[in-house]
């Protein structure tokens, strides 16, 4: 979260959207959030979650977008959370700041269950991922948005001037390979049958287990881009941070295959984007070397993201695979 939406962030915020949705106050408690406000709540519709953010991120038209992309998602039968209105019958409230600049605060029903367990992913939980990729991604192929002025924006409106932005001068090295990379995206098709609405942040932290099926929510990234990247970037978080050894490789291809498993009995892609699996987990290890600089204090990091970027310069400034695998073979 950039610093200047915090400093933008007061409370009074927080209790206007609390009393837009009639969600009682007491039952208000924050959760982790890395680009908005999140909190758990009641609402009149139940146990609800609450989010809140600011126009620098999403504005409100483009929160109406993922709402409408989340409504459509449920009502073609993909388990997501439903999106509730506030008392006023809106789906998106648009409070304002300060300095006159807008939050958005919009209310998701509570998906049911847990997050997944070491021993969910032991039973064929990728392959229920996979599956629930394929399923949302076959929904995407006839998507319709609201109209022209309420749209997801496509992948490259995140990533122009997005390294250049948050990383200091000393990185042009890794400035450049990113802004090398993503030109070089601006060559791949864009049909609809490999590209269209994608999630383009599941992991197991964006999804709940409840008697072995999966809800996925946050949608807050999701964009118009390759299916295949959507898949990538679910595989991305289930590697290990240092992919060498050859017990590692053969563990991402094991991965791979289950993933791919459950999404050919809900979509097919063509075998071309398999060729491009090493591509997007370029593009996902650079854009979250760029996300820890502009979010986290990189001398104070977690022990999760202090591995990831463990040695991660290097290996990006020498373009060395994210993981050495040839995914056409697989």
């Amino acid at each position: 979260m950039e610093q200047k939406i915090r400093e933008l962030y007061h409370v009074n915020i927080l209790e206007s959207a609390v009393n837009r949705f009639g969600i009682a106050p007491d039952s208000v408690q924050e959760l982790d959030g890395f680009e908005n406000y999140i909190y758990s709540c009641n609402s009149p519709h139940g146990e609800a979650v609450l989010r809140i953010g600011h126009e620098l991120h999403r504005n409100p038209a483009v929160t109406l977008a993922e709402i409408h992309w989340v409504n459509t998602l449920a009502d073609q039968g993909v388990s997501v959370p439903r999106v509730y209105p506030s008392l006023q019958g809106e789906l998106v409230e648009v409070v304002e700041a300060a300095d006159g600049s807008f939050f958005s605060a919009v209310l998701f029903e509570k998906a049911p269950g847990r997050p997944p367990r070491r021993e969910d992913w032991n039973s064929g939980l990728l392959r229920k991922v996979g599956s629930l990729l394929g399923r949302m991604h076959r929904v995407a192929k006839t998507y319709q948005p609201i109209s022209a002025e309420v749209i997801r924006p496509d992948w490259r409106k995140d990533m122009d001037g997005f390294a250049r932005k948050f990383l200091p001068p000393s990185e042009k090295v890794i400035i450049d390979r990113f802004e090398s990379l993503t030109t070089h995206l601006d060559t791949l098709p864009v049909d609809p049958s490999g590209y269209g609405m994608i999630h383009q942040d599941v992991h197991g932290g964006n999804f709940f287990v409840n008697n072995g099926e999966i809800t996925l929510f946050d949608f807050d990234d999701c964009t118009y881009a390759w299916f295949m990247y959507d898949v990538a970037m679910s595989l991305f978080y289930v590697l290990p941070h240092n992919c060498s050894s050859p017990e590692q490789v053969e563990y991402c291809r094991r991965c791979f295959g289950e993933l791919m498993d459950g999404y050919a009995g809900e979509n097919i892609l063509d075998r071309y984007w398999f060729t491009r699996v090493r591509t997007f987990l370029k593009l996902r290890e650079i854009d979250l070397y760029v996300a820890i600089h502009r979010s986290l204090d990189v001398n104070n990091l977690d022990p999760w993201a202090a591995s990831f970027m463990t040695d991660r310069k290097y290996k990006i400034e020498n373009d060395i695979p994210y993981v050495a695998l040839d995914f056409a073979a697989c």
